[in-house]
């Protein structure tokens, strides 16, 4: 387990008493109070971007985890960032409400203009993002299992691209009678309908749901074309990213069904 905030991060955030490991995160979040606090790689640009869209978003079917000022004013103390703490957990088998939250909360970000730091991202996941929407090239993943038979299914696209949070499967948590909770905002400038998709995918291959998960994004345009980019997405992630990716369910193969049932949604 990695060390929690020191005294100094707490008290520069106005917190008292002993920091709670939380679940998830990569074992690095931690809980004081009423406070979330993670080692942050975000810029300071970054989170005052969050801070002013986030806090502008409404909240009416979901709660939002927000980023929280130290006493300095300054959103990122010694390489940590706090946030506001909301009850709840992921629970895997939510994935129609997931869908819905997902939903709701791309039409509350709809009018956002594109960030200028996105562009400078090199992370595996913004590495991946570029490479399945074609504005880097798959060569040098070919090879991996899957992707080429993917990626021979690849057509354009014509959806508008807007703000999408490109990480909600595991970031929505569930609280009775609270609103789904979203946090960890995973800013990407794409289809909403990416994001549905990338739900999906992880539900099918990381949690185990089946096809009949389709249903409740039967209505979305495109949306094969979105699954076959979802895919390829988190297997280019697995390749580059170096955190072990920890699977839900007990297969030999966990893409195998998610790639055929993707390959014969998009197939003419």
């Amino acid at each position: 387990m990695n060390p929690p905030p020191p005294v100094s991060v707490l008290e520069a955030f106005g917190l008292s008493g002993r920091p709670e490991p939380l679940a998830g995160g990569q074992t690095t979040v931690w809980r004081v109070g009423e406070a979330v606090l993670k080692p942050d790689t975000h810029t300071a640009q970054e989170l005052e971007w969050q801070a002013q869209v986030l806090g502008q978003v409404s909240q009416s079917h979901f709660r939002l985890s927000r980023p929280l000022r130290a006493h300095s004013g300054s959103l990122l103390v010694e390489g940590w960032s706090a946030w506001t703490y909301l009850t709840g957990r992921h629970e895997p088998g939510r994935w129609t409400e997931i869908v819905q939250v997902s939903q709701h909360f791309h039409q509350a970000l709809a009018a956002v203009p594109r960030p200028a730091f996105l562009a400078a991202r090199t992370d595996p996941w913004a590495t991946a993002d570029r490479m399945v929407w074609g504005e880097l090239p798959l060569d040098d993943f070919l090879a991996a299992p899957y992707m080429r038979r993917l990626a021979q299914q690849l057509r354009p696209v014509h959806a508008p691209p807007q703000l999408i949070h490109g990480d909600l499967t595991g970031n929505v948590l569930f609280s009775e009678p609270d609103a789904p909770a979203v946090i960890d905002f995973s800013p990407y400038w794409r289809p909403a309908g990416f994001a549905l998709a990338i739900v999906v995918a992880d539900a099918l291959v990381w949690e185990g749901a089946d096809e009949g998960l389709l249903e409740a994004v039967r209505s979305v345009p495109d949306f094969p074309q979105f699954f076959l980019r979802a895919l390829i997405f988190r297997r280019i992630v697995e390749e580059l990213s170096p955190l072990p990716i920890k699977y839900g369910q007990e297969v030999s193969d966990p893409y195998q069904s998610a790639v055929d049932l993707a390959v014969r949604l998009a197939s003419p």
